[in-house]
C-alpha cells in the first residue's frame, strides 16, 4: 500500500530502536537504567555539592553547576523515553511528544556548546588577566554567559524544529531511531528536504565552528600565558584547572563531529545510533566525573561534606 500524506490525522510514530533483537532488550534495558541513575547522581549531586561548598564559589564552579545540570536535563530528553520503549512490544511516541523531545534535545546540546566555550573564555581570564579577573568575570557576567548560552541553544532549535515539522510527512510513521533526531524525523517527509538538510549542516556547523573556535583561541592564550612562567610547579598549578575542561570539551565535540562526518559519508544506520548513545547518554555521565576525579577543591569540599555528616 502506498504511503499517503496524512500529516493532519497522524498523532503517534514508530520508533525503531536500537535493536529488533529481544533477547537484548533486557540488557540493554538494565545497562541504560544504570547509566541515567549514575547520570543523574552524578550531574545533580555536583549541582548539590558546588551550591552548598564555601569552597565553591568563583565564576568556574558556577558554570561547572550549569553544565552538570544541563547534562542531567540533556540526558533526560532521551533516556526515560528509551527505556519506556526497551520494555514496550510496540514502541511508540507521539507526534507532539516528537517535537518536543526534538526541541530540546537540540536546545540543550547547542546550549551545552556555548557553555563550554564560555568556560574556555572564563579559564583564560583567570589565568592571562589575574588581577582583573573578578571584576570581569563578575556574577552579573557570569549569568549573563549562562543566558545567552540558553538563548542562542533555545533559537538554533526553534529554527530547525519548526523547519521540520512544516513539511508534510507519510504515514504511518517511522522513525528509524531510538529517539526523535533530525535527520531520521527529516526520512519521514514526503517533500523534497534539500533545504533542511543545507539548514542543519549550515547552522551545526556554525554552532560547532565558533565554539571550538572560541575554546581554541582561549586556549591558545593560555598556553602563551603558561610559558612564561619560570616554574614546572607554576606552570602545571596553572594548567591543572584547565585539563578536565579541556577533557570534557574533546569528548563532547569529538563525539558530535564524529556523527556528523558519518551522517556526510555514510548511511550505514547502527553505527550512528552508537554514536547517538555515546553523546547523549554517556558524555553526560562521564561530566561530573572528568570534572571531579582531577579536581583537588571538588574532592576536598566532598570530603568536608562527607565528614561534616
Amino acid at each position: 500500500m502506498a504511503k499517503e500524506n496524512q500529516t493532519e490525522q497522524g498523532t503517534e510514530l514508530t520508533l525503531v530502536g536500537l535493536t529488533d533483537n529481544p533477547q537484548l532488550q533486557v540488557p540493554l534495558f538494565v545497562l541504560f537504567l544504570l547509566i541515567y541513575f549514575i547520570t543523574l547522581a552524578g550531574n545533580l549531586g555536583m549541582v548539590a555539592l558546588i551550591r552548598s561548598s564555601s569552597q565553591l564559589q568563583s565564576p568556574m564552579y558556577f558554570f561547572l553547576s550549569n553544565l552538570s545540570l544541563l547534562d542531567a536535563c540533556y540526558s533526560s530528553v532521551v533516556a526515560p523515553r528509551t527505556l519506556v520503549n526497551l520494555l514496550m512490544e510496540k514502541k511508540t511516541i507521539s507526534f507532539a511528544g516528537c517535537i518536543t523531545q526534538l526541541f530540546f534535545f537540540i536546545a540543550f546540546g547547542t546550549t551545552e556548546c556555548f557553555l563550554l566555550a564560555a568556560m574556555a573564555y572564563d579559564r583564560y581570564t583567570a589565568i592571562c588577566k589575574p588581577l582583573l579577573y573578578p571584576s570581569i568575570m563578575s556574577h552579573r557576567v557570569c549569568i549573563l554567559l549562562v543566558a545567552g548560552s540558553y538563548v542562542l541553544g533555545l533559537l538554533h532549535s526553534l529554527v530547525h524544529t519548526d523547519f521540520t515539522f512544516r513539511l508534510p510527512f507519510c504515514w504511518p510513521a517511522k522513525v528509524n531511531h531510538f529517539y526523535c533526531d533530525l535527520m531520521p524525523v527529516l526520512a519521514l517527509s514526503c517533500s523534497d528536504t534539500h533545504v533542511n538538510r543545507h539548514l542543519i549542516f549550515g547552522l551545526a556547523g556554525l554552532v560547532e565552528m565558533v565554539t571550538i573556535l572560541a575554546v581554541l583561541v582561549s586556549y591558545a592564550f593560555i598556553l602563551s600565558a603558561v610559558s612564561k612562567i619560570n616554574s614546572v610547579k607554576g606552570r602545571h598549578k596553572a594548567f591543572s584547572t584547565c585539563t578536565s575542561h579541556l577533557a570534557g570539551v574533546t569528548i563532547f565535540h569529538g563525539s558530535v563531529l564524529a556523527l556528523n562526518f558519518r551522517l556526510r559519508s555514510s548511511d550505514t544506520l547502527s553505527t550512528d545510533k552508537i554514536f547517538a548513545v555515546f553523546y547523549s547518554l554517556v558524555v553526560p555521565m562521564l561530566n561530573p566525573l572528568i570534572y571531579s576525579l582531577r579536581n583537588r577543591e571538588v574532592k576536598n569540599a566532598l570530603r568536608e561534606l562527607v565528614m561534616w555528616k
